[in-house]
């Protein structure tokens, strides 16, 4: 497989929440990265890893 977007599983995406804020995370496959609407964050998702630390996130700007 040569695609640089790995799928991240579904149940996965069930259980997983914003670390700060306790609420869903939206998945974007296309910039792999978890978001959260509530607390304006995109974690990113490293080799089909979630990178699940407000240290590593990166600010959304609630602009766009």
């Amino acid at each position: 497989m040569n695609d640089d977007k790995m799928e991240i599983h579904p149940k996965l995406l069930d259980i997983l929440v914003c670390p700060l804020t306790k609420g869903p995370l939206i998945y974007d496959r296309n910039a792999q990265e978890l978001v959260s609407d509530q607390a304006q964050l995109a974690y990113p998702i490293r080799d089909g890893i979630p990178i699940m630390l407000v240290d590593e996130a990166r600010p959304i700007d609630p602009a766009s």
